[in-house]
């Protein structure tokens, strides 16, 4: 089965070097990337093989937090496009044993990693790693910073959906403070033409100064009201303060996604979560599972074609199929 209407690279060629940041990806780069992850999604639907373009490189995974789906996700886009990927076990490698993140990585990349894809705790790790090796680095999630695969996919999704995000409203519910989903996913929505707006307690709302032009809502029904989308947060229990978990106490009942409590929402509007979910905390279990209304799974099934995309256009930079 052969594709058409395969995307073009930017003019003169895939410009960003890395993903560090979702401003990384420029508008073209952005366009690319998101065009180029459907081209891909339409293989994986089909069940055919997409073009190997990335046969004889070599994709290392360097997760320095726990991570399920997104570890995975990178795993098999690789291997979908014919890459060598590489888990490095961290648990037991060289950075236990006094090794420096940046020694380590220099030592992979020294082996031929054509790509470095690095999920760690500590914010602007990921910019020292990209001054001081050659491969692209692309940030598989930063403490509460930044987490621009996900915000991409996100995006790809709800194009899957309705064909842009220009005019639309996404109300983004929960834990915004503590949510490197929320960082980049506003950042990315905004400068794609929506309405973000943050919806949820005072105590998990961003500081201030941050995210001045999204609007802030302390009411689940004012904040969601006439909204396209409404996408719930997972609690980040393990980056709050010591009680952390007080935070859930009468969530659900103000700010839990339901059937019910999206009512304010357009009556065609779609759920999402970037997972893993606490059901009953953040949104119950039959509107996570309502496929008329839900796009969680969705998400997932975007997740590898995108990060297809990426793998594609920072290893290859844009060149023809």
């Amino acid at each position: 089965m052969e594709f058409i209407n395969r995307p073009f690279a930017p003019t003169g060629g895939f410009a960003a070097t890395n993903l560090i940041n979702i401003d990384d990806f420029p508008d073209a780069e952005t366009d690319y990337v998101l065009e180029l992850a459907e081209y891909y999604a339409r293989f994986l639907k089909a069940g055919q093989r997409p073009p190997a373009r990335l046969a004889g490189k070599t994709q290392i995974n360097l997760f320095f937090e726990d991570s399920t789906r997104t570890n995975l996700s990178f795993e098999l886009a690789g291997r979908r496009l014919g890459a060598d990927v590489l888990n490095v076990p961290v648990a037991t490698s060289s950075v236990n044993k006094g090794e420096s993140l940046i020694d380590t990585a220099q030592t992979l990349t020294a082996m031929g990693a054509h790509a470095l894809i690095v999920r760690h705790k500590e914010p602007r790790v990921h910019d020292e790693l990209a001054r001081r090796i050659y491969c692209p680095v692309i940030n598989a999630g930063d403490g509460v910073r930044e987490h621009p695969t996900q915000a991409l996919l996100d995006a790809a999704t709800i194009r899957s959906v309705y064909g842009t995000l220009k005019g639309l409203t996404i109300a983004i519910c929960g834990d915004i403070k503590h949510s490197r989903v929320a960082a980049s996913g506003a950042a990315l929505f905004s400068r794609l033409g929506a309405e973000v707006r943050f919806v949820g307690p005072a105590h998990l709302m961003p500081t201030p100064h941050q995210f001045t032009n999204v609007s802030r809502h302390d009411v689940l029904s004012d904040g969601i009201a006439g909204a396209d989308i409404v996408m719930a947060l997972r609690m980040q229990f393990e980056r709050m303060e010591e009680g952390g978990r007080d935070a859930a106490k009468g969530y659900f009942e103000a700010f839990g996604l339901t059937h019910e409590s999206i009512r304010h929402a357009k009556p065609t509007a779609k759920v999402m979560h970037p997972g893993p979910m606490n059901r009953g905390v953040e949104i119950e279990g039959a509107l996570a599972d309502d496929q008329e209304r839900s796009l969680v799974l969705r998400q997932v099934f975007y997740g590898v074609a995108t990060r297809m995309a990426v793998l594609d256009a920072l290893i290859t930079k844009g060149s023809a199929f």
